[in-house]
């Protein structure tokens, strides 16, 4: 397996948060690109609250990494987009709980809504093998 590479060059500040600021994939690498999870269960349920949204939309993703032989080693870039004026601290203790110490390149943005306004969190991702 040929997992992303991470770096924080000196030149910039440090990340302010659980990221690097850039990954590289290497050449002859499989690249999986993971549609926007939201936080529907398995069973096509939706939990009413962030932090179940926040939980649950992580775990799709790592259902789906695991799905294809992968696992959130294999991330090399989130995207994370989270309904405005909601809180940051349940998503990144979701991430916490779901990537440990994976440190992905990721964008994190407040959006006015998702698709549907039931939806409070969404995540994209892209991994490699």
């Amino acid at each position: 397996m040929s997992a992303p590479e991470f770096n924080n060059p000196e030149t910039v500040a440090p990340p302010v948060g659980a990221y690097s600021h850039a990954g590289w994939a290497k050449a002859g690498s499989d690249v999986l690109f993971i549609a926007g999870q939201v936080g529907l269960r398995p069973n096509g349920t939706l939990p009413e609250t962030l932090v179940e949204q926040a939980d649950e939309a992580f775990a799709n993703i790592a259902r789906i990494l695991a799905a294809n032989g992968l696992s959130p080693a294999n991330l090399v870039k989130l995207n994370l987009y989270l309904a405005q004026g909601l809180p940051a601290a349940p998503v990144r203790e979701a991430r916490r709980k779901h990537l440990g110490e994976i440190r992905p390149a990721s964008t994190f943005i407040y959006v006015p809504q998702l698709v549907e306004a039931k939806y409070l969190i969404e995540i994209e991702g892209v991994a490699v093998r």
